[in-house]
Protein backbone atom coordinates (compact mmCIF):
# COMPACT_ATOMS: atom_id res chain seq x y z
CA UNK A 1 0.00 0.00 0.00
CA UNK A 2 1.38 3.34 -0.82
CA UNK A 3 1.88 6.33 1.46
CA UNK A 4 -0.51 8.54 -0.08
CA UNK A 5 -3.14 5.88 -0.16
CA UNK A 6 -2.82 4.60 3.51
CA UNK A 7 -2.64 8.73 4.97
CA UNK A 8 -5.69 8.91 2.90
CA UNK A 9 -7.41 5.87 4.43
CA UNK A 10 -6.26 6.68 7.80
CA UNK A 11 -7.34 10.16 7.90
CA UNK A 12 -10.57 10.43 5.81
CA UNK A 13 -11.53 6.85 8.20
CA UNK A 14 -10.61 9.09 10.94
CA UNK A 15 -12.30 11.98 10.14
CA UNK A 16 -15.72 10.41 8.85
CA UNK A 17 -15.43 9.13 12.28
CA UNK A 18 -15.18 11.76 14.43
CA UNK A 19 -17.54 13.66 12.08
CA UNK A 20 -20.54 10.74 12.32
CA UNK A 21 -19.90 10.56 16.29
CA UNK A 22 -20.28 14.29 16.27
CA UNK A 23 -23.37 14.37 13.69
CA UNK A 24 -25.08 11.06 16.01
CA UNK A 25 -24.91 13.41 19.27
CA UNK A 26 -25.96 16.64 17.24
CA UNK A 27 -29.01 14.79 15.82
CA UNK A 28 -29.94 13.62 19.58
CA UNK A 29 -29.43 17.10 21.31
CA UNK A 30 -31.37 18.26 18.14
CA UNK A 31 -34.00 15.68 18.19
CA UNK A 32 -34.68 16.10 22.13
CA UNK A 33 -34.00 20.26 22.03
CA UNK A 34 -37.40 20.02 18.54
CA UNK A 35 -39.45 17.59 20.79
CA UNK A 36 -38.98 19.45 23.91
CA UNK A 37 -39.66 22.99 22.45
CA UNK A 38 -43.15 21.52 20.90
CA UNK A 39 -44.24 19.99 24.38
CA UNK A 40 -43.45 23.78 25.62
CA UNK A 41 -45.19 24.88 22.98
CA UNK A 42 -48.51 22.64 23.76
CA UNK A 43 -48.17 23.53 27.05
CA UNK A 44 -48.12 27.27 26.65
CA UNK A 45 -50.72 26.99 24.32
CA UNK A 46 -52.96 25.15 26.56
CA UNK A 47 -51.73 28.44 29.66
CA UNK A 48 -52.42 30.75 26.88
CA UNK A 49 -56.26 29.77 26.37
CA UNK A 50 -56.94 29.13 29.91
CA UNK A 51 -55.80 32.85 30.84
CA UNK A 52 -57.70 33.76 27.68
CA UNK A 53 -60.93 31.72 29.39
CA UNK A 54 -60.64 33.40 32.32
CA UNK A 55 -61.04 37.13 30.80
CA UNK A 56 -64.40 35.83 28.84
CA UNK A 57 -67.43 38.29 30.05
CA UNK A 58 -70.44 36.31 32.05
CA UNK A 59 -72.96 36.52 28.86
CA UNK A 60 -69.78 34.38 26.84
CA UNK A 61 -70.46 31.71 29.36
CA UNK A 62 -74.15 32.18 29.59
CA UNK A 63 -74.41 31.20 25.78
CA UNK A 64 -71.33 28.24 26.44
CA UNK A 65 -73.96 26.77 28.57
CA UNK A 66 -76.04 26.19 25.50
CA UNK A 67 -73.11 25.32 23.27
CA UNK A 68 -69.86 25.15 22.59
CA UNK A 69 -67.79 27.99 22.09
CA UNK A 70 -66.16 28.13 18.99
CA UNK A 71 -62.23 28.68 18.57
CA UNK A 72 -60.33 29.43 15.99
CA UNK A 73 -58.09 26.45 15.05
CA UNK A 74 -54.18 27.07 14.91
CA UNK A 75 -52.81 25.20 12.33
CA UNK A 76 -51.18 21.63 13.80
CA UNK A 77 -52.79 22.43 16.71
CA UNK A 78 -56.00 21.29 18.54
CA UNK A 79 -57.49 22.53 21.50
CA UNK A 80 -60.51 21.59 24.02
CA UNK A 81 -61.95 23.26 26.74
CA UNK A 82 -64.14 21.63 29.70
CA UNK A 83 -66.29 23.33 32.46
CA UNK A 84 -65.39 21.51 36.31
CA UNK A 85 -68.82 19.33 35.85
CA UNK A 86 -66.75 18.21 32.63
CA UNK A 87 -68.75 19.39 29.88
CA UNK A 88 -67.51 20.97 26.43
CA UNK A 89 -66.95 24.88 26.69
CA UNK A 90 -64.71 25.63 24.26
CA UNK A 91 -63.18 23.84 21.10
CA UNK A 92 -61.28 23.94 17.74
CA UNK A 93 -62.40 20.73 16.13
CA UNK A 94 -65.47 19.07 16.74
CA UNK A 95 -64.26 15.70 15.63
CA UNK A 96 -61.63 15.39 17.90
CA UNK A 97 -63.40 14.88 21.08
CA UNK A 98 -62.28 10.94 22.00
CA UNK A 99 -58.54 13.09 21.57
CA UNK A 100 -59.16 15.85 23.41
CA UNK A 101 -61.27 14.23 26.39
CA UNK A 102 -60.04 15.29 29.61
CA UNK A 103 -57.14 13.05 30.95
CA UNK A 104 -53.90 12.58 33.17
CA UNK A 105 -52.86 15.66 33.59
CA UNK A 106 -49.33 16.79 31.57
CA UNK A 107 -48.16 14.81 28.75
CA UNK A 108 -49.33 11.85 26.89
CA UNK A 109 -49.75 9.60 23.78
CA UNK A 110 -52.97 8.98 22.14
CA UNK A 111 -54.13 7.10 19.27
CA UNK A 112 -57.13 7.04 17.17
CA UNK A 113 -57.48 5.47 13.48
CA UNK A 114 -54.06 4.69 13.36
CA UNK A 115 -52.85 8.45 13.86
CA UNK A 116 -50.87 9.45 16.43
CA UNK A 117 -51.31 12.09 19.30
CA UNK A 118 -49.42 14.37 21.33
CA UNK A 119 -51.32 15.82 24.00
CA UNK A 120 -50.82 18.10 27.12
CA UNK A 121 -53.94 18.27 29.43
CA UNK A 122 -54.05 21.48 31.88
CA UNK A 123 -56.67 22.20 34.84
CA UNK A 124 -56.87 26.17 36.19
CA UNK A 125 -60.00 27.76 37.64
CA UNK A 126 -62.22 24.07 37.14
CA UNK A 127 -61.24 24.72 33.78
CA UNK A 128 -59.33 21.95 31.91
CA UNK A 129 -57.75 23.02 28.66
CA UNK A 130 -56.50 19.76 26.90
CA UNK A 131 -54.04 20.73 23.64
CA UNK A 132 -52.85 18.23 20.91
CA UNK A 133 -50.51 17.79 18.01
CA UNK A 134 -50.21 15.13 15.32
CA UNK A 135 -47.02 13.38 15.26
CA UNK A 136 -47.08 12.86 11.45
CA UNK A 137 -47.07 16.89 11.62
CA UNK A 138 -44.49 16.40 14.14
CA UNK A 139 -42.35 14.54 12.29
CA UNK A 140 -42.52 15.83 9.50
CA UNK A 141 -41.38 19.49 10.95
CA UNK A 142 -38.55 17.24 12.51
CA UNK A 143 -37.25 16.02 9.27
CA UNK A 144 -37.44 19.61 7.69
CA UNK A 145 -35.33 20.66 10.88
CA UNK A 146 -32.78 17.69 10.28
CA UNK A 147 -32.68 18.28 6.56
CA UNK A 148 -31.38 21.86 6.94
CA UNK A 149 -29.07 20.58 9.58
CA UNK A 150 -27.83 17.57 7.70
CA UNK A 151 -27.09 18.83 4.20
CA UNK A 152 -24.81 21.84 5.20
CA UNK A 153 -22.97 18.99 7.45
CA UNK A 154 -22.85 16.64 4.65
CA UNK A 155 -21.73 19.82 2.38
CA UNK A 156 -18.98 20.47 5.00
CA UNK A 157 -17.78 16.81 5.27
CA UNK A 158 -17.27 16.28 1.23
CA UNK A 159 -15.50 19.68 1.45
CA UNK A 160 -13.47 18.13 4.27
CA UNK A 161 -12.31 15.21 2.63
CA UNK A 162 -11.41 16.87 -1.18
CA UNK A 163 -9.44 19.60 1.20
CA UNK A 164 -7.92 16.65 3.04
CA UNK A 165 -7.26 14.58 -0.49
CA UNK A 166 -5.72 17.60 -2.11
CA UNK A 167 -3.72 18.48 0.87
CA UNK A 168 -2.30 15.34 1.17
CA UNK A 169 -1.40 14.95 -2.66
CA UNK A 170 0.00 18.38 -2.34
CA UNK A 171 2.16 17.51 0.57
CA UNK A 172 3.80 14.48 -1.10
CA UNK A 173 4.19 16.09 -4.47
CA UNK A 174 7.97 16.59 -3.04
CA UNK A 175 8.24 13.16 -2.73
CA UNK A 176 6.84 12.47 -6.05
CA UNK A 177 8.93 14.68 -7.52
CA UNK A 178 12.30 13.19 -5.83
CA UNK A 179 10.96 9.54 -7.31
CA UNK A 180 10.79 10.89 -10.26
CA UNK A 181 14.21 13.04 -10.46
CA UNK A 182 15.36 9.60 -8.96
CA UNK A 183 14.22 7.74 -11.95
CA UNK A 184 15.58 10.36 -14.42
CA UNK A 185 19.19 9.71 -13.78
CA UNK A 186 21.71 8.14 -15.37
CA UNK A 187 23.26 5.14 -13.45
CA UNK A 188 26.40 6.53 -13.31
CA UNK A 189 25.16 9.94 -12.08
CA UNK A 190 26.00 10.29 -8.18
CA UNK A 191 26.14 14.16 -8.10
CA UNK A 192 23.92 15.23 -4.51
CA UNK A 193 20.57 15.58 -5.63
CA UNK A 194 19.13 19.19 -4.45
CA UNK A 195 18.05 20.51 -1.62
CA UNK A 196 16.64 23.71 -2.54
CA UNK A 197 12.82 23.97 -2.41
CA UNK A 198 12.52 21.00 -0.20
CA UNK A 199 10.29 20.76 2.68
CA UNK A 200 11.90 20.42 6.24
CA UNK A 201 10.85 17.16 6.86
CA UNK A 202 12.33 15.78 3.69
CA UNK A 203 15.69 17.44 3.95
CA UNK A 204 16.92 14.99 6.76
CA UNK A 205 15.98 12.12 3.64
CA UNK A 206 17.94 14.05 1.14
CA UNK A 207 21.08 14.24 3.43
CA UNK A 208 21.30 10.65 4.33
CA UNK A 209 20.68 10.08 0.79
CA UNK A 210 23.36 12.37 -0.37
CA UNK A 211 25.70 11.31 2.10
CA UNK A 212 24.99 7.66 0.49
CA UNK A 213 26.07 8.87 -3.25
CA UNK A 214 28.99 10.11 -1.64
CA UNK A 215 30.09 6.89 -0.25
CA UNK A 216 29.32 4.81 -3.46
CA UNK A 217 31.21 7.81 -5.16
CA UNK A 218 34.14 6.94 -3.27
CA UNK A 219 33.84 2.84 -3.38
CA UNK A 220 34.16 3.36 -6.84
CA UNK A 221 36.62 5.97 -6.94
CA UNK A 222 38.48 3.11 -4.68
CA UNK A 223 37.13 0.53 -7.03
CA UNK A 224 38.76 2.31 -10.28
CA UNK A 225 42.01 3.17 -8.53
CA UNK A 226 42.27 -0.18 -7.50
CA UNK A 227 41.82 -1.21 -10.80
CA UNK A 228 43.73 1.22 -12.65
CA UNK A 229 47.22 0.51 -9.80
CA UNK A 230 46.57 -3.52 -11.18
CA UNK A 231 46.87 -3.00 -14.17
CA UNK A 232 49.49 -0.37 -14.36
CA UNK A 233 52.07 -2.07 -11.86
CA UNK A 234 51.34 -5.78 -12.65
CA UNK A 235 52.15 -5.30 -16.38
CA UNK A 236 56.03 -5.09 -15.96
CA UNK A 237 57.06 -7.88 -13.82
CA UNK A 238 54.18 -9.80 -16.12
CA UNK A 239 56.21 -8.96 -19.16
CA UNK A 240 59.60 -9.18 -17.73
CA UNK A 241 58.62 -13.47 -15.98
CA UNK A 242 57.26 -13.72 -19.58
CA UNK A 243 60.42 -12.71 -21.06
CA UNK A 244 62.88 -15.04 -19.13
CA UNK A 245 60.89 -17.57 -19.41
CA UNK A 246 61.09 -17.67 -23.15
CA UNK A 247 64.89 -17.01 -22.86
CA UNK A 248 65.37 -19.72 -19.98
CA UNK A 249 63.24 -21.98 -23.23
CA UNK A 250 65.83 -20.92 -25.72
CA UNK A 251 69.08 -21.37 -23.59
CA UNK A 252 70.73 -24.11 -21.73
CA UNK A 253 72.75 -24.55 -19.24
CA UNK A 254 73.91 -21.59 -16.68
CA UNK A 255 72.15 -18.80 -19.69
CA UNK A 256 68.74 -20.68 -18.76
CA UNK A 257 68.89 -21.29 -15.02
CA UNK A 258 70.02 -17.35 -14.75
CA UNK A 259 66.72 -16.60 -16.65
CA UNK A 260 64.77 -18.96 -14.33
CA UNK A 261 65.93 -17.33 -11.33
CA UNK A 262 65.22 -13.76 -12.64
CA UNK A 263 61.55 -15.44 -13.19
CA UNK A 264 61.52 -16.70 -9.82
CA UNK A 265 62.72 -13.25 -8.71
CA UNK A 266 59.69 -11.32 -11.04
CA UNK A 267 57.25 -13.85 -9.19
CA UNK A 268 58.27 -12.71 -5.85
CA UNK A 269 58.14 -9.41 -6.88
CA UNK A 270 54.54 -9.80 -8.38
CA UNK A 271 53.54 -12.23 -5.57
CA UNK A 272 54.30 -8.96 -2.96
CA UNK A 273 52.68 -6.36 -5.26
CA UNK A 274 49.59 -8.73 -5.27
CA UNK A 275 49.84 -9.12 -1.63
CA UNK A 276 49.99 -5.22 -0.83
CA UNK A 277 47.10 -3.95 -3.34
CA UNK A 278 44.91 -6.10 -1.83
CA UNK A 279 46.01 -4.96 1.89
CA UNK A 280 45.51 -1.45 0.41
CA UNK A 281 42.30 -2.22 -1.18
CA UNK A 282 40.85 -3.85 2.31
CA UNK A 283 42.07 -0.71 4.34
CA UNK A 284 40.14 1.60 1.90
CA UNK A 285 37.73 -0.47 2.01
CA UNK A 286 34.05 0.06 4.24
CA UNK A 287 34.61 -0.56 7.61
CA UNK A 288 34.68 -4.07 8.90
CA UNK A 289 33.88 -6.39 11.85
CA UNK A 290 37.23 -6.25 12.85
CA UNK A 291 37.80 -2.72 12.89
CA UNK A 292 37.06 -2.52 16.75
CA UNK A 293 39.83 -5.23 17.99
CA UNK A 294 42.53 -4.24 20.09
CA UNK A 295 46.23 -5.23 20.71
CA UNK A 296 49.31 -4.99 23.04
CA UNK A 297 52.36 -2.58 21.48
CA UNK A 298 55.20 -5.41 22.17
CA UNK A 299 52.60 -8.01 20.46
CA UNK A 300 52.60 -5.61 17.47
CA UNK A 301 56.19 -5.49 17.57
CA UNK A 302 57.24 -8.95 17.75
CA UNK A 303 54.57 -9.78 15.08
CA UNK A 304 56.40 -7.11 12.54
CA UNK A 305 59.82 -7.94 13.10
CA UNK A 306 59.17 -11.72 12.94
CA UNK A 307 57.14 -10.76 9.21
CA UNK A 308 60.03 -8.47 8.07
CA UNK A 309 62.63 -10.67 9.09
CA UNK A 310 61.89 -14.02 8.87
CA UNK A 311 65.10 -15.63 8.75
CA UNK A 312 65.90 -13.77 12.17
CA UNK A 313 69.41 -12.68 10.24
CA UNK A 314 68.67 -8.61 10.03
CA UNK A 315 70.35 -6.13 13.06
CA UNK A 316 66.95 -5.05 14.32
CA UNK A 317 67.13 -3.45 17.79
CA UNK A 318 63.89 -3.16 20.01
CA UNK A 319 63.27 -0.95 23.10
CA UNK A 320 63.65 -2.43 26.21
CA UNK A 321 59.98 -1.59 27.39
CA UNK A 322 56.92 -0.56 25.41
CA UNK A 323 54.05 1.67 26.54
CA UNK A 324 51.09 0.47 27.97
CA UNK A 325 47.54 0.18 26.97
CA UNK A 326 46.08 -1.51 23.80
CA UNK A 327 45.96 -0.09 20.33
CA UNK A 328 43.01 1.15 19.09
CA UNK A 329 42.88 -0.96 15.67
CA UNK A 330 43.26 -4.91 15.12
CA UNK A 331 46.41 -6.88 15.57
CA UNK A 332 46.96 -7.72 11.68
CA UNK A 333 46.52 -4.06 10.43
CA UNK A 334 49.24 -2.63 13.08
CA UNK A 335 51.49 -5.40 12.84
CA UNK A 336 51.41 -4.42 8.54
CA UNK A 337 52.00 -1.08 9.43
CA UNK A 338 55.08 -1.66 11.35
CA UNK A 339 55.89 -4.24 9.40
CA UNK A 340 56.12 -2.21 6.31
CA UNK A 341 58.21 0.47 7.77
CA UNK A 342 60.91 -2.37 8.96
CA UNK A 343 61.25 -3.93 5.56
CA UNK A 344 61.50 -0.38 3.88
CA UNK A 345 64.24 0.32 6.16
CA UNK A 346 66.28 -2.84 5.78
CA UNK A 347 65.77 -2.75 2.09
CA UNK A 348 66.68 0.23 1.50
CA UNK A 349 68.56 2.00 4.57
CA UNK A 350 71.42 0.38 6.36
CA UNK A 351 71.15 -1.28 9.64
CA UNK A 352 70.61 -1.75 12.79
CA UNK A 353 67.28 -0.73 12.70
CA UNK A 354 66.38 0.71 15.65
CA UNK A 355 62.64 0.39 17.32
CA UNK A 356 61.26 2.52 19.87
CA UNK A 357 57.80 4.29 21.53
CA UNK A 358 56.62 7.00 23.74
CA UNK A 359 53.37 8.19 24.15
CA UNK A 360 51.54 10.98 23.43
CA UNK A 361 48.95 12.87 24.52
CA UNK A 362 45.41 12.42 24.23
CA UNK A 363 45.91 8.88 23.98
CA UNK A 364 47.86 8.29 21.57
CA UNK A 365 51.38 6.37 20.60
CA UNK A 366 53.78 6.83 18.62
CA UNK A 367 55.99 3.72 17.13
CA UNK A 368 59.19 5.10 15.74
CA UNK A 369 61.67 3.15 12.79
CA UNK A 370 65.06 4.33 12.79
CA UNK A 371 67.74 3.08 10.02
CA UNK A 372 71.32 4.05 9.63
CA UNK A 373 71.44 4.80 5.97
CA UNK A 374 71.84 7.72 3.63
CA UNK A 375 68.46 8.85 3.88
CA UNK A 376 66.13 11.02 1.51
CA UNK A 377 65.79 14.64 1.10
CA UNK A 378 63.14 16.74 2.86
CA UNK A 379 60.99 16.98 -0.26
CA UNK A 380 61.60 12.87 -1.03
CA UNK A 381 60.55 12.07 2.63
CA UNK A 382 57.06 14.17 1.40
CA UNK A 383 56.43 11.87 -1.91
CA UNK A 384 57.67 8.84 0.29
CA UNK A 385 53.34 7.50 0.62
CA UNK A 386 52.48 8.40 -2.78
CA UNK A 387 51.46 5.02 -4.60
CA UNK A 388 54.04 4.07 -7.13
CA UNK A 389 56.73 6.46 -6.15
CA UNK A 390 59.97 5.22 -5.88
CA UNK A 391 63.60 7.35 -4.80
CA UNK A 392 65.97 7.13 -8.11
CA UNK A 393 66.48 3.58 -8.73
CA UNK A 394 65.63 1.75 -5.58
CA UNK A 395 63.51 -2.05 -6.11
CA UNK A 396 59.79 -2.24 -4.65
CA UNK A 397 56.32 -1.82 -5.34
CA UNK A 398 56.46 1.63 -4.63
CA UNK A 399 52.74 0.57 -2.23
CA UNK A 400 54.37 -0.55 0.83
CA UNK A 401 53.98 2.89 2.72
CA UNK A 402 51.55 3.88 0.78
CA UNK A 403 49.71 1.27 2.79
CA UNK A 404 51.06 2.56 6.14
CA UNK A 405 49.54 5.64 5.49
CA UNK A 406 46.22 4.69 4.95
CA UNK A 407 46.33 1.94 7.78
CA UNK A 408 47.02 5.16 9.70
CA UNK A 409 44.72 7.54 8.22
CA UNK A 410 41.93 4.63 8.51
CA UNK A 411 42.03 4.79 12.65
CA UNK A 412 42.88 8.64 13.29
CA UNK A 413 46.44 8.24 12.92
CA UNK A 414 49.54 9.43 11.17
CA UNK A 415 52.42 8.67 9.37
CA UNK A 416 55.68 11.32 9.05
CA UNK A 417 59.22 10.44 7.61
CA UNK A 418 62.12 12.97 8.95
CA UNK A 419 66.14 12.73 7.69
CA UNK A 420 69.10 13.10 10.05
CA UNK A 421 72.81 12.86 8.96
CA UNK A 422 73.15 11.12 12.28
CA UNK A 423 70.52 8.51 12.16
CA UNK A 424 69.44 8.21 8.38
CA UNK A 425 65.68 7.70 8.04
CA UNK A 426 63.75 8.08 10.60
CA UNK A 427 59.36 7.17 10.41
CA UNK A 428 57.09 7.80 12.87
CA UNK A 429 54.05 6.31 13.08
CA UNK A 430 51.11 7.61 15.31
CA UNK A 431 48.06 5.41 16.14
CA UNK A 432 45.08 5.77 18.54
CA UNK A 433 45.34 3.96 21.87
CA UNK A 434 41.67 2.18 23.05
CA UNK A 435 39.82 3.97 25.55
CA UNK A 436 39.49 2.31 28.93
CA UNK A 437 35.65 1.77 29.62
CA UNK A 438 35.49 2.98 33.46
CA UNK A 439 32.33 1.17 35.66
Amino acid sequence: MSLRLRLLLTLGLTLLLLWGVAAAWMMRDLHEEVVATLDQRLAQSARMVAGLMAQLPIDVWQQADQRALSIPPIEGLACQVHSPRGEIVARTHTDLETILAAGERGHAYREVDGVTWRVFTYERGGLVITTADRMDERNQLLDEVVRVAVVPFVVALLGSLAALWAGVVRGLAPLERLRAALARRHPEALDPVAERGVPAEIRPFIEALNALLVRVREALQREQRFTDDAAHELRTPLTAIKTHLQVAQRVEGAAASQAMAHAEEGVGRLSRTLDQLLMLARVEGRPGADDEGGCEVAEVVTLACRDADPSGQARIVSAESWPEGRLALPRALAATALRNLIENALRHGAEPVTLDARAEDEGRITLIVRDQGAGVSEAACRQLTQRFWRASQQQGSGLGLAVVAAIAERFGGAVQFFHSAEVGLEARLTLPLRQVERG
